[in-house]
């Protein structure tokens, strides 16, 4: 092997750990930023199993809205739990080191459920637009086995989008800085990392996100800008007030959503704007989970009646 060969070779070095940058604020406020991280992320754990297990347990709440509505909380559950955990770890014991694989594995459940989520809020809207402008075909067509089919799907095409993303991301070398400036093994981050080229890579995953992103909100676009023109032609004030209700949390989740994520990942170069990304992160991973619940049960009068009325019971067995 000739110098040059076993230079090129030493430099093409697979690394072997990342380290994640984190925040700055963090080696100050380290253990206030954990106990503030670690209450949200408890609360949003706990509110999203709320809503699972009320959907669940509650006759009245077996309807394919609420179908829909416990596996979007399943996923909020597991999607918040792929990054919460490591960022509580940094903040208490500044441990920011994350080896090769479990990195690949962050970022692909990252993905994957985050896609997922997305593809869940296509389904809801488009579940909402039959409920409302199809009443009479709407138990016809949303019969069981269809919402399992939509949220089984939702799963697979995710699935093997992110799958192809994250395998090309796999093989790229790592040969430079180990230094990720995020605090999670971010898409954007990585690729950054990568000392090969990685143009076909970005295009790959800024495909992907228009796939999944758009697709999700012209479902939206075309599903409320339907049930608005419906609602308007309804005779009575009240009968409109009742109509839009059922809609309002979904499109203040949608909005939260759709804002953060557009910004982050629907750009032709994933690697610019990585400051700026961390900041709009922390909307998705620690602020929606959290507001999800208290939008969903708050808000729904449903809900509610099925929460007052299990803790009625709750009370009644003591």
């Amino acid at each position: 092997m000739s110098k040059e060969e076993t230079q090129m070779t030493r430099n093409e070095t697979m690394v072997l750990e990342f380290v994640l940058e984190g925040f700055h604020v963090a080696q100050h406020l380290g253990k206030l930023l954990f106990l503030v991280h670690l209450l949200v992320y408890l609360a949003s754990v706990m509110g999203n199993t709320l809503i699972i297990i009320i959907t669940w347990t509650d006759p009245r709440l077996q309807t394919p809205m609420y179908f829909f509505l416990r596996s979007f909380s399943f996923c909020e559950c597991c999607f918040i739990s792929t990054v919460i955990p490591k960022l509580l770890s940094i903040f208490l014991f500044g441990d920011r080191a994350i080896h090769f694989t479990p990195c690949i594995i962050q970022a692909f459940f990252f993905l994957f459920l985050g896609s997922t989520i997305f593809f869940h809020m296509a389904v809801m809207s488009l579940d909402r637009y039959l409920a409302i402008c199809r009443p009479l075909h709407y138990p016809t067509i949303m019969n069981p086995r269809v919402c399992f089919l939509l949220v089984f799907f939702s799963y697979v095409l995710s699935f093997v989008l992110i799958t192809g993303v994250i395998l090309k991301l796999s093989w790229l070398p790592f040969c430079g800085s180990n230094v990720i400036p995020h605090f999670f093994c971010d898409l954007g981050s990585l690729i950054h990392l990568s000392c090969s080229d990685t143009k076909s890579l970005d295009r790959m995953a800024f495909g992907v996100a228009l796939l999944v992103l758009f697709t999700s909100v012209i479902t939206a676009v075309f599903a409320y800008s339907n049930i608005l023109i419906s609602i308007m032609r309804l005779p009575s004030a009240k009968e409109r007030q009742k109509a839009f209700s059922t809609c309002s949390s979904h499109l203040i989740v949608l909005s939260l959503m759709y804002g953060s994520c557009v910004f982050i990942y629907v750009k032709p170069k994933q690697t610019s704007r990585l400051e700026s990304n961390r900041e709009a992160a922390l909307v998705n991973t620690v602020v929606t989970p959290l507001l999800n619940p208290v939008i969903y049960t708050l808000r729904n009068k449903q809900v509610h009646l099925a929460l007052r009325d299990a803790l009625s019971r709750v009370n009644f067995q003591k």
